[in-house]
């Protein structure tokens, strides 16, 4: 995505968390702990992957991206499809995006990516607001 930014990526916890479960020091319980409204999310607003659950290997892990930021004001915190976020990001100047990997069988849940949307990002010729004048199309000369 084009105002992507900011990108957090939390793949070395993860593997020290399944590292500490392979040997014993944490209990697949403590990390199973999925919430109901995680899951409904997950059947509901998920992207399916090709990775297989890495605690009970018997379903293909959901990616859940939720939205915080001061301009959703009541819908932040909702859970979104990837097919939306570029819609948000062009209407929003700046939101953030959480990514968390679900496995609906198991309830293994884990923050994999946290990153930067919106229209902040966009340079003053990148503008995704055209205005016209006359013939001549001005792009990026704010609101009038």
């Amino acid at each position: 995505m084009r105002t992507q930014r900011q990108v957090v990526d939390y793949s070395l916890q993860r593997r020290a968390v399944l590292r500490d479960v392979r040997n014993g020091k944490v209990s697949p319980l403590e990390v199973c702990d999925a919430s109901p409204y995680l899951k409904n999310a997950a059947t509901f607003h998920g992207e399916p992957t090709e990775e297989r659950c890495p605690i009970c290997r018997r379903d293909n892990l959901t990616l859940v991206h939720y939205v915080y930021g001061d301009e959703l004001k009541q819908s932040a915190g909702q859970a979104h499809k990837v097919a939306e976020l570029p819609v948000l990001a062009m209407t929003l100047r700046e939101f953030q995006v959480f990514v968390v990997e679900v496995c609906r069988s198991c309830s293994w849940n884990h923050l994999i990516e946290r990153y930067v949307l919106g229209r902040d990002a966009l340079g003053e010729d990148e503008s995704p607001i055209q205005w016209k004048t006359g013939s001549v199309s001005q792009v990026g000369e704010g609101r009038r």
